[in-house]
């Protein structure tokens, strides 16, 4: 599967949680589509577009559990967050909850949208290692006070590769009258996803990362109840009519390129013509060795393989390089990212189908000379 990738064959690419990578296959009818358009520009994007975009919807949303019209797509997560974060109603003294595991851009976000209404953006430590879903949901929903009018939570972290509980967590929010986001960039193509079942207010997701989409495919489900209150971050031409739709309202911004969206579902069937249930596992237990074998703390035991998907992140020593990641790279040829958390530092490997164990063992050997 490696020869099907784009990426330099003499790197080792332990990175795919960062911004995914596309397979040749789909660049190409990613870029196919752009030659569709020019030759009439005007057919395509003000004649078929709509339907092309329905389509796409519609493929997408049997992929992820929903009904095509409760999404709409957007460039990545992040923008899906930051679309519902602004019709939140938040007021002085209201609290957005969360927790000290989420994407730092989007704790950027939650404090400039509180702040603007003065409100509180509360994270809630969670306590690593982790031993069980129920230790997490008790400790967050220990945080729910009377003024919590929203709970924010990752699907799967980003720095410290978890699967958070949230359908629990919703669960318990929907009962209290509280307002559920859910981000879930690393879950499409990652983890089982059936956002029905979840039942979230707002779900985001990318079909860029781990659904080996091109770069900038992402999505947002909107509860339907919800959706006459939310607006693109782009006022346009969505916007002509006595009552524009969810729909129109977001996917008419002005010219853009959509070719990404419209390859989401040849990635789809990409992925299902090569068994990818199968590809998942052979990338779970691969990261499930990293986690027994590099001789580093992981964030969960080891047994607990449910809490975990095809990365893991491991604590560094204290006395590991603080130029780890520089040197894994510019050394060792190995692409694999260090970040900090909670006062300490850690390395994430992430497995997608073109590694297979030779990775594991140069990141292994690399490992046992820089630390």
């Amino acid at each position: 599967m490696r020869d099907e990738f784009l990426l330099d064959p003499d790197v080792t690419f332990l990175n795919h949680g960062s911004f995914g990578a596309c397979p040749r296959t789909l660049f190409e009818r990613y870029q196919e589509r752009q030659l569709e358009r020019e030759p009439e520009p005007v057919l395509f994007l003000a004649r078929r577009l709509e339907g092309l975009l329905a389509e796409a919807r519609a493929a997408l949303g049997a992929y992820v559990g929903a009904d095509p019209d409760d999404l709409v797509f957007v460039p990545n997560a992040t923008a899906g967050v930051n679309i519902a974060a602004w019709p939140l109603g938040l007021r002085a003294g209201d609290e957005v909850l969360s927790t000290n595991l989420e994407y730092g851009a989007l704790d950027l976000t939650w404090e400039h949208v509180c702040g603007d209404f003065d409100a509180r953006y509360v994270r809630t430590p969670i306590a690593l290692p982790l031993t069980s879903e129920e230790e997490i949901v008790e400790t967050v929903w220990s945080a729910v006070g009377p003024r919590t009018r929203v709970l924010y939570l990752s699907h799967h972290t980003s720095n410290t590769a978890l699967t958070l509980p949230v359908a629990e967590l919703c669960g318990r929010a929907r009962e209290r009258g509280i307002t559920t986001v859910v981000d879930g960039a690393h879950v499409p193509g990652h983890l089982p996803l059936n956002v029905r079942e979840l039942d979230p207010d707002f779900y985001a997701g990318n079909c860029h990362k781990w659904m080996c989409a091109p770069k900038g495919a992402g999505f947002l489900y909107v509860r339907r109840e919800l959706q006459r209150d939310v607006h693109p971050l782009v006022f346009s031409w969505g916007y002509e009519g006595d009552d524009p739709s969810f729909l129109a309202r977001h996917e008419q911004q002005g010219t853009r390129d959509p070719s990404a969206y419209l390859t989401v579902p040849t990635a789809i069937e990409w992925q299902r013509e090569r068994r990818w249930d199968d590809v998942r596992a052979r990338c779970h237990e691969l990261a499930r060795r990293a986690a027994l074998e590099l001789g580093l703390e992981p964030l969960v035991p080891g047994t607990r393989h449910d809490l975990f998907g095809q990365m893991v992140a491991l604590r560094l020593p204290d006395d590991a390089p603080a130029d780890l990641q520089e040197r894994l790279f510019d050394e060792h040829r190995i692409e694999v990212p260090v970040a900090e958390h909670d006062g300490g530092r850690l390395i994430r490997p992430s497995f997608q189908g073109y590694n297979d164990e030779a990775d594991l063992e140069r990141l292994k050997a690399a490992l046992s000379v820089l630390l």
